[in-house]
């Protein structure tokens, strides 16, 4: 499993515009400049996250792209499944690529526990991360992801 260019992309060029503030727009071509990406790539991202009512064009001299929300109130997870989806999409098993009809573990499958178990324990990380959060430099995010050292309980003797 790993995220899609599509995904890490998307999401860098959303951080992109959060990073000129609410006030702030970005062209494309400033975009793909600041982050080595093609402008036509840039333009098809920010197409996505349009649609997705991430980011918002403004038209004229200063145009551009600004956000459309308050980066506070965007979660990680809610970009990633725009951009890409899932890692386990609940109807997952239903679209089996093997010789037979049906996956002959679909009434039984100890894999799909795991999947599920995995994609919940995405979901509460990613969810619990907003786009303000990432605007914090890494040493700041790597403090925030790491979890404290589990306490030691004194026993009395």
């Amino acid at each position: 499993m790993k995220l899609s260019a599509q995904e890490e992309y998307g999401l860098r060029c959303l951080i992109r515009v959060a990073s000129t503030g609410q006030d702030g727009s970005v062209t494309i071509p400033e975009i793909g400049h600041a982050e080595g990406l093609s402008i036509h790539y840039v333009g098809k991202l920010m197409r996505i996250l349009r649609q997705g009512k991430f980011v918002q064009s403004v038209r004229g001299q200063a145009g551009g792209y600004t956000l459309a929300r308050r980066p506070e109130d965007v979660t990680v997870a809610e970009v990633l499944a725009w951009l890409g989806g899932r890692l386990f999409e609940p109807g997952f098993c239903d679209q089996f690529s093997g010789l037979k009809r049906l996956c002959t573990h679909s009434t039984d499958c100890s894999i799909r526990s795991l999947w599920r178990a995995v994609q919940s324990a995405v979901d509460v990380a990613l969810t619990g991360i907003t786009l303000r959060d990432l605007l914090q430099s890494e040493s700041a995010m790597t403090r925030r992801m790491t979890p404290p050292p589990p306490r030691v309980r004194q026993v009395s003797r």
